[in-house]
């Protein structure tokens, strides 16, 4: 009698450590899931204001006067255009507090994020950005950095992006460029012979991340249409 009150004991404890695991674990994987969502939607969001602000200033003739009750820029992603500019870095614009260059929207993998001036470790947290001192949608190689953090977000599934896939470039001029991949390869993390390489003056564009084992790195190559 005391062997099996003792065993039901132990039977009822074990019980409630896993309840209480399996309720954790289910609070955590929902806490995570919701977080993804809410960055996703976050940069969707920016993406399609800082697109939406560009056509709305090339559509509009330089000499006109925006009426004072004109809401200039949109809240999460402020716009300041110069006059006559058709650069893709002189404008004023941000996300998250960051300088934003530019988005990019890759149909594969269904993420649509902006592109960041720099890859600094704070920056490339919220979105993805431009390794190096080429401009997005100019001749010569562009490389975009982003996180591999194996939950979707930001380039986590690039390793399903495909020969012949496009990637949609958008600049702060507003001109966006399709892109077709046409290289897909692993290197060794210290390899950075593709963010220099030569194009022979095409647009092109070199995505890296890092493996799921973060010991190499996944670069994928596209090509302007």
């Amino acid at each position: 009698m005391f062997k099996n009150s003792k065993y039901g004991k132990f039977l009822t404890v074990l019980l409630i450590i896993v309840i209480i695991v399996i309720v954790g674990l289910i609070g955590f994987l929902g806490y995570d899931l919701i977080k993804n969502i809410f960055i996703d939607n976050d940069a969707k969001d920016a993406v399609e204001q800082f697109e939406s602000s560009r056509v709305n200033r090339v559509q509009r003739p330089q000499n006109e006067t925006a009426q004072t009750n004109e809401i200039v820029a949109p809240p999460t992603v402020e716009n300041t255009p110069t006059p006559g500019d058709t650069g893709n870095s002189d404008q004023t614009a941000t996300y998250k507090g960051f300088p934003m260059v530019g988005t990019i929207k890759i149909p594969k993998t269904g993420i649509e994020y902006p592109i960041l001036e720099s890859v600094t470790p704070k920056a490339i947290e919220v979105a993805v950005g431009i390794l190096g001192e080429n401009k997005l949608n100019q001749p010569g190689n562009t490389t975009i950095i982003g996180h591999n953090y194996r939950n979707g977000t930001f380039f986590s599934n690039n390793s399903k992006i495909e020969i012949g896939d496009k990637i949609y470039i958008t600049d702060s001029s507003g001109q966006t460029v399709e892109y077709t991949v046409y290289n897909k390869y692993i290197t060794a993390d210290s390899d950075g012979s593709y963010m220099i390489r030569d194009t022979q003056g095409k647009r092109e564009i070199s995505l890296s991340t890092c493996t799921s084992d973060v010991k190499q790195r996944l670069v994928i190559w596209a090509s302007a249409d």
